[in-house]
C-alpha cells in the first residue's frame, strides 16, 4: 500500500523534544524509555551525554547497552561547535534511509559562561539542521542545576516540552530569535592584545607570528599545528570573502591562548561551519575545520563585518 502524504510526512519528521528533570530517577525514567522504544522499534539508537550520566545510563540498560552507541559528550561535544557534524549527523549520516534515535545533552551545569552562546546557538541550530530529516533528538535539562535563562532558552529552541506532569507543546518556541538575541558583538579584546592585519602578500607572515606567539605562551606541538590550521582558514576566508583583508588580535587570559579575526564581510549562512563536508550545500569548509581543532569558536556577524574568536586551553 503507498503511503499517504501525511504519513511521509510523519516519517521524515525531526522531532526535537526536552526533557526537564530534577533528579537521578527522573533522568532515567525519561531517557530509558525512549531508547527502550527506539530499540524495540529496530531504530539505531545513540545517546551522547555527560560522563556522570552516560555512565547512570550504561548500568540502567544492562545488556541492551550493547546495541547502542554511547558517546561522553563532555569530550566529543566539548567544542559545541563539532556537536552537529561530529557527533549528530555522522550518526545519521550512518543510516540512511531509516529514522534513528538520539539522546543528546550538550548544556550542562559546569558548562560555563563563554561557551553558553555557543551551545544555545547550537539547540537552535538543530532545528534547521535536521528539518525533513527523520531523526527523533531527546535533550536532557537538568531543571536544579541550571539556571533560569538556560530553561527559558531551551522552551525556545525546543518544539515540545517533557516534565513530570507530561509532554506538551511549547508556547514559548522561537528558535530564530535565540539565534538573533546569541549574535551578539563580542567582549573588547584586552590592551594586551597585539593585532595585525593580513592579505594574500602578508598571510605567510601571519601565520608564522601566531605560532610564534603560542609557542612563547607554551602550547603543545600538536595545538601549534592546529592553531596554525585554524588561523590559516580564517583569514584564507577574510581574505576571499571578507573584502581581501582580515584583521586578527591575539592574547591569552588565565586559561585560554585567543585569537580573532576580522573582516568586512557577512555570513549569511546560519549553519556555517557546522555542515558536514559532503553536505551538497557545505561551502564553509574552512570553519568547520576550524572547529575540529580547537576548543571553542565564537562567532558576531552582521552587515558590518564578521568576527571568528577562537580558544585554545592553555596548558596546566
Amino acid at each position: 500500500m503507498a503511503l499517504t502524504t501525511a504519513a511521509v510526512d510523519a516519517e521524515e519528521r525531526f522531532e526535537h523534544p526536552a526533557l526537564f528533570y530534577s533528579s537521578d530517577e527522573e533522568y532515567l525514567a525519561g531517557t530509558v524509555p525512549f531508547i527502550d522504544t527506539g530499540l524495540t522499534a529496530g531504530e539505531p539508537v545513540a545517546v551522547a551525554v555527560p560522563r556522570h550520566n552516560l555512565e547512570s545510563v550504561r548500568a540502567a540498560l544492562g545488556a541492551s547497552a550493547e546495541r547502542v552507541l554511547l558517546v561522553d559528550m563532555s569530550e566529543a561535544g566539548a567544542n559545541p561547535g563539532r556537536i552537529i557534524p561530529g557527533v549528530l549527523r555522522s550518526f545519521a549520516d550512518a543510516h540512511p534511509g531509516r529514522r534513528v534515535r538520539i539522546i543528546g545533552e550538550p548544556i550542562w551545569p559546569g558548562r560555563s559562561e563563554l561557551e553558553y552562546p555557543a551551545c544555545v546557538q547550537h539547540e537552535a541550530l538543530l532545528n534547521l539542521a535536521f528539518s525533513g530529516r527523520a531523526v527523533t533528538k531527546l535533550c536532557p535539562y537538568d531543571a536544579e542545576g541550571l539556571d533560569r535563562r538556560t530553561i527559558d532558552d531551551a522552551r525556545a529552541t525546543h518544539p515540545v516540552l517533557i516534565d513530570r506532569d507530561g509532554r506538551r507543546l511549547s508556547d514559548r518556541y522561537d528558535p530564530d530569535r535565540i539565534l538573533s538575541d546569541y549574535n551578539r558583538p563580542l567582549a573588547r579584546p584586552p590592551r594586551s592584545a597585539i593585532e595585525r592585519t593580513a592579505d594574500c602578500r602578508s598571510l605567510d607572515n601571519a601565520r608564522w607570528f601566531v605560532t610564534a606567539y603560542g609557542r612563547t605562551v607554551g602550547l603543545s606541538a600538536v595545538q601549534l599545528i592546529d592553531l596554525e590550521i585554524a588561523v590559516t582558514e580564517l583569514l584564507t576566508n577574510s581574505i576571499d570573502h571578507g573584502g581581501g583583508v582580515g584583521t586578527f588580535r591575539i592574547w591569552t587570559d588565565s586559561r585560554h591562548l585567543i585569537c580573532e579575526v576580522s573582516d568586512t564581510g557577512q555570513i549569511t549562512d546560519p549553519l556555517v561551519g557546522r555542515r558536514t563536508s559532503e553536505d551538497p550545500e557545505e561551502h564553509g569548509r574552512g570553519l568547520l575545520l576550524v572547529n575540529q581543532v580547537v576548543d571553542l569558536v565564537r562567532m558576531h556577524t552582521g552587515p558590518g563585518g564578521t568576527t571568528v574568536r577562537i580558544h585554545m586551553l592553555l596548558p596546566t
